[in-house]
Order: structure tokens, then C-alpha cells, then sequence
């Protein structure tokens, strides 16, 4: 385990350190794109986020070459080498993109290009568990194809939940912890060192979002891009291939019981990890839900919009803040909860526990709908937005902005030839208003 605190820490360092100098290349090249109509922010930020990220990756990698515990996964494995082609294929490409706007058709084709790559270093999937029938081995193309498609859902999946400060790095690293839970468990507890990669590309990809996120929660100073959302789910879908495709089900066999209580043991996460949607359920949600409604729409799949799940939860009335945070905690409680119910699939308090959470998500999900009461007496322990001073003055605010709103300016006074100045406009309003004084005064 301090083998991988070392890698995690140096990563997080690295991709920290290397954030704030790539933000200003960022700036100098030009890489701060006009406000768009869907996006939420309201000032140009710079991109290329990416580039730090991927620093982390390789510094990562570079260090666990050289420790001693986590040497033997690059001399046993050739999918650490897999995972940095990939990776430095689909980043290159992420990058172009968030300076010149590639298209989409290109970046989809680049993304099939990396997960062929990754393929042909030996990264695929060999044999996926069925239930009630066991493992079932795959033919070379059946795991080439089904690896290739894994990637590109799953890079996909995290490109489109990037869309508010923190979202996607907040979440993949929630992802990557819980499956680095999974995998450590599997290498360590069942003795599979087969399951080694897979938990060195977790701890990375934390490190990756770890120190990445300092720099991007809201108000993000930079944003990832494409360089830094495809490169994350391209990791993440590796670890998922490397650990689905790779650990043998009869070496769980002798721990379970059997195959078939194995495949058991294992489904609650192991098919998920295969087509990930319990480790990153909200995003393949999005995703899916994004394809279905701009089909639906005659648009193209790839067509931006503002329907996503994060922009639906902003015009619920929930802030930004809050949005994200709400989407952190789904995404925690899917991936934990799958975890936790591998480990003691047969354990009721862990499905009420889940459902308890539910219930807790669902009324974060209704915050916006009431305005809560607290007394005067338990004001100190909530934030200064729900005291009492606190709402009456966002009252008075608001009615000042709506009583501003509702003020017409006043219509602009003729000017008349010869008379200019303010003793002009003074004439005219005193001409205006009585019309009638020399006739007044003509009759006095």
C-alpha cells in the first residue's frame, strides 16, 4: 500500500505543480475559446488542462517503474506501455482539438485509433462472466471489438459530463477510488496478481484528478478540455479492461467455491466493470440520455446541447456548487454501494443502507423546491445563506432588482433649434408644461 501512496502522491503533485504554468501557455497560444450559448461560465478560461494531466500520468508511471513492489507489473505486463500509446494518441489529438476545434467524426475515429492501439499491446478483454452460466471465452475479435467500443462509451461517457467546474474530474476520481478498492481487494485478498495494473491505473488516475481539481473547482481558472476529459476515460476504461479481460475466473474459483459461485461473487462489479455503469453510472446515464434526445430531436448525436443532467439540475435552482456536489454524491453512493455489495453481496444492512442514501439523494434533488426554516437558535450551525439577516437581505435584494427592472426611463426631451444646454432643456420643460403663460399673462 505505500508503494501506491508514493505513486499517488507524486502523481497529484506533478499534475498540481504543472497546472498553473500550463494555464498561462494556455493563455499565450490562444486557447480560450468566446462563451458559447451552452456554457455556464460567464468569462473566457483557458483549456489545455489536459497537458498537466497527462505530466501526471507519465510521472506516475515513471515512478512505479522504479519501486520495487510495483516494478514486476511492467515486466510481467505490457499494458502499462498499452495504456501511455493510447493515451498519448487520444491526448495529442485532445489537445489539437481544444486549439482549433476538431471534428467530432475526427475525434471519434482518434478515439477508435487509441483503444486499436492498446488492443494490439495485448490491453483486451479475454472472457467476460455471465450469470447462471459462468465464463465465457471470447473469440481474438469478439474481445477486440467489445475492448474497442468499452473505450470509446467510456471516453465519451466522461466528455460529456464535463460541462461544470470540478463535474468530471470530481466524479472520475470518485470512480477510481472505489475501483481501486475493487482491485486492491482482488490482488491482495485473493493473492491474483493479474489484478496489479488494473489497481496501478486507479491509483494514478486519482493522482491525475487529485491535483488537477485545486485548479478547476468553481470558479475553475482552467479547464481540462478535450485533452484532459478523453484522457481520464481512456484510463479509467483501461483499468476496467485490464481487470475484467485479464484476471482469471478459475484462480477465483478456489477462493468462491467453484466457477459458477465465483462468477457469482464477482458479478456485482465485475460486469459493470466490463461495461462500466455502476462505477460511472451518471455519466453512461448522461450519455445515453443525451444521444436518445438529440436522435429524437433530428440532431446530430454529437450536437451540443443544454440538456444535460447538470444543466437540468441548475434549472431545478440548485447552484453550481450545489449541482456538482449532488452529482459527487450519486456518483459515491453507485460506485461504493456496488463495491461494498461485492464484498458482502449477501448482507441486508448494505442494501438498506444504499436505499437509505437514495432516499437522502432524493431530497437533496427537491432542495430547491422549499426554503428551509432554522431557528433563531441553531443559526450558528448552518451557513450564513440560511439564517434569518441572511434571507432578508436577499429578499430586499431581489425586490430592489425587481423594482429596478420595472422603472422605464424617462423619455427623451425635445431639443429646440437655437437653445442648447441645460437651460435649453430647462426651456423647453418650462415651455411644456405651460403652454398657456403668455396668454395668461397677456390677459393680465
Amino acid at each position: 500500500m505505500r508503494e501506491y501512496l508514493l505513486t499517488l502522491c507524486v502523481t497529484v503533485a506533478v499534475t498540481y505543480l504543472l497546472t498553473g504554468p500550463v494555464r498561462k501557455f494556455a493563455i499565450a497560444v490562444g486557447a480560450m475559446p468566446a462563451i458559447r450559448a451552452r456554457d455556464v461560465h460567464r468569462e473566457p478560461t483557458p483549456r489545455l488542462g489536459g497537458i498537466a494531466m497527462f505530466g501526471g500520468l507519465c510521472a506516475g508511471l515513471l515512478v512505479a517503474d522504479h519501486l520495487q513492489s510495483l516494478n514486476g507489473v511492467f515486466e510481467l505486463s505490457n499494458e502499462p506501455r498499452a495504456l501511455l500509446s493510447g493515451a498519448a494518441l487520444i491526448w495529442l489529438v485532445g489537445v489539437l482539438d481544444d486549439k482549433f476545434e476538431i471534428d467530432a467524426l475526427i475525434k471519434l475515429g482518434a478515439q477508435m485509433i487509441s483503444a486499436g492501439v492498446m488492443v494490439m499491446q495485448g490491453l483486451t478483454i479475454l472472457w467476460i462472466p455471465v450469470p447462471f452460466i459462468g465464463t465465457v471465452a471470447l473469440t481474438q475479435w469478439q474481445g477486440n471489438l467489445l475492448t474497442v467500443a468499452l473505450v470509446v462509451i467510456t471516453i465519451n461517457a466522461v466528455n460529456f459530463v464535463d460541462g461544470l467546474d470540478g463535474l468530471a474530474a470530481g466524479m472520475v476520481c470518485i470512480a477510481s477510488c472505489a475501483f481501486f478498492l475493487y482491485a486492491y481487494r482482488i490482488w491482495f485478498g485473493y493473492g491474483i496478481e493479474a489484478a496489479a495494473p488494473a489497481t496501478l491505473f486507479a491509483a494514478i488516475l486519482m493522482g491525475m484528478c487529485l491535483g488537477f481539481l485545486p485548479h478547476n473547482m468553481h470558479p475553475a481558472r482552467i479547464f481540462m478540455g478535450d485533452s484532459g476529459s478523453m484522457l481520464i476515460g481512456l484510463v479509467l476504461a483501461a483499468g476496467a479492461i485490464s481487470i475484467t479481460g485479464q484476471v482469471d475466473p478459475d484462480a477465483m474459483a478456489l477462493f468462491a467455491g467453484g466457477e459458477r459461485n465465483a462468477t457469482h461473487a464477482m458479478l456485482p462489479v465485475f460486469i459493470p466493470l466490463l461495461l462500466p455503469l455502476t462505477i460511472i453510472a451518471i455519466p453512461m446515464a448522461d450519455l445515453i440520455l443525451a444521444i436518445v434526445r438529440r436522435t429524437w430531436n433530428g440532431q446530430s448525436p454529437f450536437a451540443a446541447d443544454r440538456g444535460h443532467l447538470h444543466h437540468r439540475l441548475l434549472e431545478l435552482g440548485h447552484s453550481h456548487s450545489r449541482a456538482v456536489l449532488i452529482m459527487y454524491f450519486w456518483s459515491g453512493l453507485i460506485a461504493f454501494g456496488a463495491v461494498a455489495y461485492s464484498v458482502h453481496s449477501t448482507s441486508m444492512w448494505i442494501v438498506l443502507a444504499i436505499a437509505a442514501l437514495s432516499a437522502v439523494g432524493l431530497i437533496l434533488l427537491l432542495l430547491p423546491r422549499f426554503t428551509p426554516r432554522t431557528p433563531r437558535w441553531a443559526e450558528f450551525l448552518v451557513p450564513p445563506r440560511y439564517r434569518h439577516s441572511a434571507r432578508r437581505a436577499e429578499a430586499a435584494a431581489e425586490a430592489a432588482a425587481r423594482e429596478a427592472t420595472a422603472i422605464e426611463p424617462a423619455p427623451a426631451r425635445p431639443v429646440v433649434a437655437g437653445v442648447s444646454g441645460v437651460n435649453g432643456a430647462t426651456a423647453v420643460g418650462a415651455r411644456s408644461r405651460f403652454p398657456d403663460r403668455r396668454k395668461a399673462e397677456s390677459t393680465r
